[in-house]
């Protein structure tokens, strides 16, 4: 039986929708919002119906009936932590993201509005698959030197994962049968060290572990940045943005454009050089980590994201790790396609859904 599925994946100032025919896009469009349009919105959460009804004006525009839906699949949101997986939409996860009881995003959304279609197109299932907050650290790597300050996983699952699976099957394995150090390489840059299935140690980039980033400060030593944060110069928020948003590649360079860094490098700019070949550094250091947590028992490096397509980058990151393992470039991250592929394979009975309401803490 062929399946239909429409995926959603919204972001802070877009939607991104596409409808597969199995492994087919049909059509994918951005709905794009702009600062006028999400003004009037008191929070994420209110801007549900406004989404929704742009969604279903491009369906019934591209002549997509909600009648021909199989199942509908949303971007997973800030869960609570879980494995891995493809979830089914259910009334604790809509709970909780509807009061945004883990932290506000966008991307909250997806499951809000797959449930939603879902219902209307007849109640065929809604699911999300490997939301950011996918957990699977071994106990050693959850602890720091402070006991309160726990190490989390939070990372770019999504595309780890799916990348994942598809340098398994080039290998002509499974996913479950293969180690695989797996470099996220984007605006923030995540490391997962993959045993046989499971992501077991990984930085957590949104909290500024691991290696700078084009926008990202990373790893910073930690005196340094308190005597920073207790100077009086800077608000909490200014030193925030100093690590997200006004860190890494941005704070020595100017800009967080990979593309306009190479430029200035041709042209012979020296700072962009080394600022750019230390991110390249800090990478493989990474990576270095990572082997570790496999036992340096490792399958494939794989470089993965949108910076993949830099071939300075990933040039330089290889010749730092390649004697760990083979590294495979697999550049960009094509999230809708990743999301249909999760549903298919539980909808094919290739594994089982996942119950939000019944997983672990």
């Amino acid at each position: 039986m062929q399946q239909r599925l429409l995926i959603i994946n919204p972001g802070s100032t877009s939607t991104k929708i596409a409808v597969y025919d199995d492994d087919s896009p049909l059509f994918a469009e951005t709905l794009r919002h702009s600062a006028a349009d999400l003004a009037c919105f008191r929070d994420v959460a209110a801007q549900f119906p406004f989404r929704r009804d742009l969604i279903l004006e491009a369906l019934d525009a591209h002549g997509v009936s909600l009648s021909s839906l199989t199942a509908v699949v949303g971007r997973g949101g800030l869960l609570r932590p879980v494995r891995g997986g493809t979830y089914r939409v259910d009334a604790a996860m809509l709970a909780e993201l509807s009061r945004a009881a883990h932290g506000e995003h966008a991307s909250n959304l997806g499951a809000l509005l797959a449930h939603e279609i879902a219902q209307a197109a007849g109640g065929v299932p809604a699911f999300i698959v490997d939301p950011v907050v996918v957990d699977e650290l071994e106990p050693v790597a959850r602890l720091t030197g402070l006991p309160e300050m726990p190490r989390r996983s939070v990372f770019h699952a999504l595309n780890q994962k799916a990348v994942a699976r598809r340098a398994a099957a080039d290998l002509g394995r499974a996913y479950t049968e293969v180690n695989l150090v797996v470099v996220h390489l984007g605006g923030g840059i995540s490391v997962g060290a993959h045993r046989r299935g499971r992501v077991v140690d990984v930085n957590n980039a949104l909290d500024g572990e691991g290696p700078m980033a084009p926008e990202r400060a990373g790893t910073v030593p930690s005196l340094g940045l308190v005597h920073l944060a207790f100077s009086w110069q800077h608000t909490l928020r200014e030193v925030g943005r100093m690590l997200v948003g006004r860190g890494g590649l941005v704070a020595h360079v100017g800009t967080n454009d990979a593309r306009r860094v190479e430029e200035r490098i041709a042209a012979g700019d020296e700072a962009a050089r080394v600022a750019y070949r230390a991110m390249a550094y800090q990478v493989a250091k990474e990576v270095g980590r990572a082997a570790v947590a496999l036992g340096g028992q490792v399958d494939r490096i794989v470089l993965t994201g949108g910076l993949a397509h830099s071939e300075m980058l990933t040039g330089w990151i290889a010749e730092q790790v390649e004697w760990i393992a083979p590294v495979a470039v697999y550049p960009g991250e094509d999230e809708m396609a990743a999301l249909a592929a999760g549903a298919l394979r539980v909808l094919r009975g290739e594994e089982p859904a996942q119950v939000y309401g019944e997983a672990g803490e």
